[in-house]
């Protein structure tokens, strides 16, 4: 594997505080990504904004301005994240789709590339850019636009289900399921409009939860028990 997409859930990044940050977490996830970039992988990585932000569940915020917090709290995600994973020995960039002053860089795909070839881990904030569309529609878009060949969902949850394994502790977990699949049944891996995008572009999708020992070098070294969403 050359290259890969790595999703982050706010959530799992803030450990059982489920806000703010765990540092211990974030740390572990830097010593995996370290060993990947270490045997040549490269690595991109996208964060959601939900231990910062949940807009939608307001009802008194303008939903174009409530997306608009939601894109900041990533870009305030992915500042920690590259700082701790600095830290760790590695170098990053961050890349945005607007300008945020001196804090990131604008994205495109020629600096995204330069970056890779340098060995730095490059992190995609700020979503899509625009409002109406989410972090998972952001995850895809970079996917596709740097040729990743897989994107690995890292979430509180292990796995794609029938069902809420939250809610119905009968709910059966996925080891394969297709993208088509996943649409038709709204399995809510990502949602409605990035599953689209993930389909007509042939992108497929790893889904495992972040909180397991090593879970992400597992993943890719092949030690996978998560879902495995095909295209």
């Amino acid at each position: 594997m050359r290259r890969i997409l790595l999703k982050l859930s706010g959530e799992a990044l803030a450990g059982e505080k489920k806000t703010g940050f765990d540092e211990e977490t974030v740390r572990k996830v830097a010593l995996q990504v370290k060993q990947l970039t270490g045997d040549g992988i490269q690595v991109g990585i996208v964060i959601g904004g939900g231990n910062f932000w949940r807009g939608r569940t307001s009802e008194s915020i303008d939903r174009t301005k409530a997306d608009q917090i939601g894109m900041l709290a990533t870009v305030m995600n992915c500042i920690y994240v590259s700082e701790i994973f600095r830290s760790t020995g590695m170098e990053t960039n961050i890349l945005t789709p607007f300008e945020c002053g001196s804090f990131t860089k604008l994205f495109s795909k020629d600096r995204a590339n330069r970056y890779f070839a340098a060995g730095q881990v490059v992190f995609f904030a700020g979503g899509t850019g625009h409002p109406y569309f989410s972090t998972d529609t952001g995850v895809v878009l970079r996917a596709i636009e740097v040729e990743a060949e897989v994107i690995l969902l890292a979430k509180s949850i292990d796995g794609v289900y029938d069902d809420d394994p939250n809610k119905n502790p009968e709910a059966k977990k996925y080891s394969e399921v297709t993208i088509d699949e996943v649409i038709a049944k709204n399995l809510q891996v990502v949602d409605m409009t990035a599953s689209i995008l993930a389909r007509d572009n042939k992108m497929p999708m790893w889904v495992f939860g972040l909180n397991e020992d090593n879970s992400i070098v597992n993943t890719v070294k092949g030690s996978f028990s998560g879902t495995k969403v095909t295209v």
